[in-house]
């Protein structure tokens, strides 16, 4: 199942680097009027799915050695939930964000890549009005898990179309910010082109430290920013090594004025504060 994961990720999303390449260091026009807290170039969102051990066990303790928050995109149903729930609850008393990302996990089940999907949990054959209300079931678990109300969403494999029909309209009053969005650039050119409810993400498998670093300047050269998507750090499936994981987060600790990095609610908060006070 890991391997055609793998492949589905790597087709999906991924990581639109080029080493090596310099980036103009200049905001572009139309966003002149667009500003990170405290003078930072660029905010910077580091996101883990799927409720894994890896992440309680890993990504958790590095974060806080460098004074970072991540947010944490809980599967319901995926075992690590219930079996860990006091790391859950106590990651997000330390200010991580708890994130829905669905009861199940539906992806679409077509293609030839995709015969890991269970036949029950195949999006294609379950309604919009379905997958909304199951969504909407797994707010009221995350509320009861962390107290919190306002919300982000990541779609299970980026996949939007359930039986056919887009199912993130209706949740777009449930949630600050989703994200999915096949084809939406992981740095963006402009701020003015983000669509809080289709945010794009680089999703980094076996990715080096490095590659993972130049995509933050990316961000920083074009005065945007980069929702990164991570599955398992150093174990579990679709995953990058602590080692790649550690050398990002040494730099932005390091680069911490320049690069804001926050959960993807803080910044998607912003983003939309800045979006409607813009000139249209």
């Amino acid at each position: 199942m890991h391997h055609f994961l793998a492949v589905l990720f790597k087709r999906l999303a991924p990581l639109p680097i080029a080493l090596g390449v310099t980036f103009a260091n200049t905001a572009h026009a139309a966003d002149a009027g667009f500003r990170w807290p405290d003078g930072a170039r660029a905010a910077v969102s580091l996101a883990y799915d799927d409720a894994l051990d890896s992440q309680l066990d890993n990504a958790i303790p590095a974060l806080e050695r460098h004074g970072l928050r991540g947010t944490f995109y809980l599967q319901l149903s995926n075992p690590p939930v219930a079996a860990r729930m006091d790391g859950w609850r106590a990651a997000a008393r330390r200010g991580h964000e708890l994130g829905n990302h669905s009861l199940f996990h539906q992806c679409s089940g077509g293609g030839a890549d995709r015969g890991w999907v269970a036949r029950h949990r195949d999006l294609d054959t379950t309604s919009a009005e379905q997958m909304r209300d199951q969504v909407q079931v797994a707010n009221t678990m995350l509320t009861a898990i962390d107290g919190k109300r306002e919300r982000t969403y990541t779609a299970p494999c980026g996949d939007v179309l359930a039986a056919g029909r887009d199912y993130l309209p209706l949740l777009q009053g449930d949630f600050v910010a989703i994200k999915a969005g096949h084809g939406r650039p992981a740095v963006p050119a402009s701020m003015r082109d983000v669509d809080p409810y289709m945010v794009g993400s680089a999703g980094p498998v076996g990715a080096s430290g490095q590659e993972l670093i130049a995509l933050v300047k990316q961000a920083g050269a074009r005065g945007t920013m980069v929702a990164f998507t991570f599955h398992g750090i150093g174990g579990d499936h679709l995953s990058v090594s602590n080692e790649a994981h550690e050398e990002l987060l040494r730099f932005l600790a390091a680069h911490r004025k320049q690069y804001w990095t926050d959960t993807f609610l803080s910044i998607m908060q912003h983003v939309r504060r800045e979006q409607a006070r813009q000139p249209q």
